[in-house]
């Protein structure tokens, strides 16, 4: 038997996932449990998040770690182009 569950929304969030639900032809409810099976089937990744690598040593001046979100942008960018 499913369960029923509650959760509060801000209502502008409230608003917007409504009228996603109504544009996908769904009821709020369908579309929330999309929404939480889509999640809970996506492989989460294990270990330690990439960014806690930067600033673990020394790069002698090349400021690896201060900029580190422009090189992963730039490599997330090139990999979407290949």
């Amino acid at each position: 038997m499913p369960s029923r569950t509650q959760a509060t929304l801000d209502p502008d969030l409230d608003r917007r996932a409504k009228n996603r639900a109504g544009a996908l032809g769904v009821s709020f409810a369908e579309y929330v449990r999309r929404l939480i099976t889509a999640d809970l089937d996506v492989e989460q990744p294990v270990g330690r998040p990439m960014s806690d690598l930067f600033g673990a040593g020394s790069s002698g001046g090349s400021h690896i770690a201060r900029d580190k979100d422009r090189h992963l942008g730039e490599s997330l960018t090139a990999r979407r182009e290949q």
